[in-house]
């Protein structure tokens, strides 16, 4: 750890030299799971030309070696000062309204580079507590450096399976809760299968069911980059209750929607390498 906060103490733009070695590692000599990538994009995208889908794949390799290597490594230090240069949070008002009435809120957003900063981002914006719902990695040391970077600025860090009795004090101590909600459930989970980016695919609910369940507003974080290393994360409003009224499935529908916009906006940077789409 201490070897890595030496190296997190580097200026991004001398990190982002190793993360041009890593790129074209990726992207020229491992190939890093080109097919699957190219199956993803290959769906999502048959109206554009082999090209344009190749070029998403190859600038795709580029956002993902600059955020799972430098700009992770570097958020181990960074400075309140240069997180809030790099990125921008816009309409946090809006999700910290509900938590000052005396109620809790979901956030929803999926894996749109750089989602790492957008927790660091929102802990540092917010003016009131905000948790994250993250899984457990196997590997014990890397679990422990990405809590440590999570909580940088002084988010709380909630493991999925511990989740359940966190949530029996969100009546009592109103926060937000930010949920990544585009990863495939395992079969454990309650699943919702839906048509995403041109193929069926499936969708945890746990969203749905908490914010119907509890009356929770909802609110969708959409992601935005500008150049290297600068983000802009904006909130919108995705549903409030009353809910009785509305369709099963419908807080679900509604992510999946603003999430597919999201992507079209900027392909390359979704994470095309994750077997999203495996049921």
């Amino acid at each position: 750890m201490f070897a890595l906060k030496i190296l997190s103490s580097l200026p991004l733009s001398v990190l982002y030299v190793f993360s041009d070695i890593l790129y074209l590692l990726a992207r020229y000599v491992i190939r890093y799971r080109k097919k699957v990538i190219d199956e993803n994009l290959l769906y999502a995208f048959p109206e554009k030309t082999s090209a344009e889908r190749k070029q998403i794949r190859n600038k795709f390799y580029r956002n993902f070696t600059d955020a799972f290597f430098a700009e992770t490594i570097k958020m181990l230090t960074i400075s309140e000062k240069e997180l809030r240069e790099r990125f921008q949070v816009v309409n946090q008002e809006l999700v910290d309204k509900p938590v000052k009435d005396g109620t809790s809120a979901l956030m929803m957003a999926g894996h749109v580079f750089n989602w790492e900063m957008a927790i660091l981002g929102v802990a540092l914006n917010t003016e009131v507590t905000a948790e994250t719902v993250y899984l457990k990695l196997n590997n014990g040391f890397f679990n422990q450096l990405m809590l440590e970077i999570r909580t940088h600025f002084g988010g709380i860090m909630t493991e999925k399976s511990a989740f359940r009795r966190s949530m029996i004090t969100m009546r009592n101590t109103p926060r937000i809760v930010h949920l990544a909600a585009d990863q495939r459930p395992p079969v454990s989970d309650s699943r919702y299968t839906r048509e995403f980016m041109n193929r069926p695919a499936l969708f945890f609910e746990g969203g749905e069911v908490l914010s119907k369940k509890m009356n929770l507003p909802v609110f969708y974080g959409q992601m935005t980059k500008f150049k290297r290393g600068h983000y802009r994360f904006e909130f919108t409003e995705l549903a409030r209750p009353p809910y009785e009224d509305l369709a099963a499935h419908s807080v679900t529908d509604e992510f999946a929607k603003r999430l597919e916009k999201n992507i079209r906006m900027q392909p390359d940077l979704y994470l095309w390498s994750h077997k999203r789409w495996k049921l």
